[in-house]
């Protein structure tokens, strides 16, 4: 039995007080509405009506059926009507998942952003480290820097996510600045620990031949992309960091790219979602709203690019 349909029809029975005019009502037939309501009564195992050629009238427990059944089809129609309106206007919460390292760089400024064009927006913004199940976390829109996510999702790419090369004026003043990438093993350098897998990460050139990993001897190990781009600006040492961490700083002249023809940007930055046919319109607008934003649309061919290296350092070649 149709739980829902049949305390519909219950209720149009009890407002008219008539299963002719209930049926007219609902567009069925006598029948079928006399038999869904005596169906309904022997699932309770009571009686709902008091039935004569004349009249139909609630019994007690009918009438404390209907004060309740009443009320609660009233929330369902309104909740419906709510989100129908809702996916029709952009109002509600849209739940974003990051990792840290792009909470202040990417999701604040787009959050902003997005806000005041759309003020009603509320966020709520989970950053972590490891790819989010947007299903169990009930998570609208994700962000991830590095590879493409997998799994049954969608997946936008946004830009090209450079490894840069930089160190503070300060560092600079003090312990001179690398003539060639050979010379990095003997500066002071930072290192980046994964966190999900505990290994330090190698540094990346990028050569005609292809890409170069090597193990750069590190003074200081971080697994948290933003402290240890503090620890860069802090001079502490030469530090290779996501571009869009340091973009800033360059810009300001607080950080002093290193070897700029030599940036890898093998690894990107992206926007997923699930794999959802009707999302709703917050989530749709924001969304584009992202793929036009200038985060997205900036170049990023920002550093000039030269051919004056071309051999691999002392590590690990990669094919391009």
């Amino acid at each position: 039995m149709d739980t829902t349909k049949a305390l519909s029809i219950f209720v149009m029975v009890a407002r008219t007080r008539s299963f002719t005019q209930a049926a007219s009502g609902l567009g069925l037939a006598p029948p079928g509405v006399s038999r869904v309501v005596a169906q309904l009564e022997s699932h309770l195992g009571v009686r709902l009506f008091h039935r004569t050629t004349r009249r139909v009238s609630l019994t007690d427990e009918g009438q404390r059926l209907f004060e309740r059944a009443d009320a609660g089809l009233q929330l369902l129609t309104e909740a419906m009507d709510r989100t129908a309106y809702d996916n029709r206007h952009s109002e509600g919460t849209i739940r974003i998942a990051a990792p840290r390292s792009l909470g202040t760089t990417l999701v604040v400024p787009l959050m902003a952003a997005f806000q005041e064009q759309h003020p009603e927006i509320r966020f709520e913004i989970a950053l972590e480290d490891h790819l989010t199940d947007l299903v169990a976390q009930r998570i609208d829109v994700g962000f991830r820097a590095g590879a493409k996510p997998e799994g049954n999702l969608i997946v936008r790419p946004l830009r090209k996510m450079e490894l840069s090369i930089c160190a503070s004026p300060r560092y600079l003043q003090r312990h001179g600045r690398p003539r060639s990438e050979r010379d990095l093993t003997a500066f002071r350098c930072t290192g980046f620990r994964h966190p999900n897998i505990g290994r330090p990460v190698p540094w990346e050139l990028r050569y005609e031949e292809g890409v170069s990993l090597s193990d750069i001897p590190a003074v200081a190990m971080f697994n948290d992309v933003e402290a240890e781009g503090a620890a860069v600006r802090a001079g502490i040492g030469i530090g290779q960091l996501p571009h869009h961490i340091v973009e800033r700083d360059i810009e300001l002249g607080n950080l002093v790219p290193i070897f700029p023809e030599l940036v890898s940007n093998r690894f990107g930055i992206f926007m997923y979602y699930a794999h959802r046919t009707n999302l709703p319109k917050r989530v749709r607008e924001f969304v584009d709203y992202v793929v036009q934003s200038p985060f997205v649309q900036r170049s990023t061919d920002e550093f000039s690019r030269t051919s004056s290296y071309h051999r691999p350092p002392l590590g690990v070649a990669l094919a391009s």
